[in-house]
């Protein structure tokens, strides 16, 4: 039998895979690590995404630093928005995975 399809992480927005450990209980798992647990997700996280909403509606592409705000909470709220598939992430002008990309990327419309 196949192991049950990802889910994303409600805090970080990465891609948690199905572990053995987690058979019992898989539909109850909403965050991929003890830090995201402690962590959560707050009202800063929902304006971070409505400002990164409000920028692809103004421009069609731009890089992610422009976004102000911690570099890691940015890029939370963009992978959750990415999961959600409301953004893509591109890097050189390839769509990139959100959870596995480093350095600098840009933010598009899907």
């Amino acid at each position: 039998m196949a192991p049950p399809e990802s889910k994303t992480c409600a805090s970080c927005g990465r891609t948690i895979t199905w572990r053995k450990a987690w058979a019992a209980d898989w539909d109850e798992v909403r965050w991929c690590s003890g830090a995201c647990r402690r962590r959560g997700y707050r009202d800063a996280d929902r304006d971070l995404e409505a400002r990164i909403l409000a920028w692809v509606d103004r421009k069609r592409r731009f890089p992610l630093t422009d976004i102000d705000g911690e570099r890691e909470d940015v890029r939370r709220a963009a992978r959750r928005l990415a999961a959600a598939g409301r953004v893509r992430w591109l890097q050189n002008g390839h769509p990139v995975d959100p959870s596995t990309a480093r350095g600098n990327v840009d933010i598009s419309r899907p």
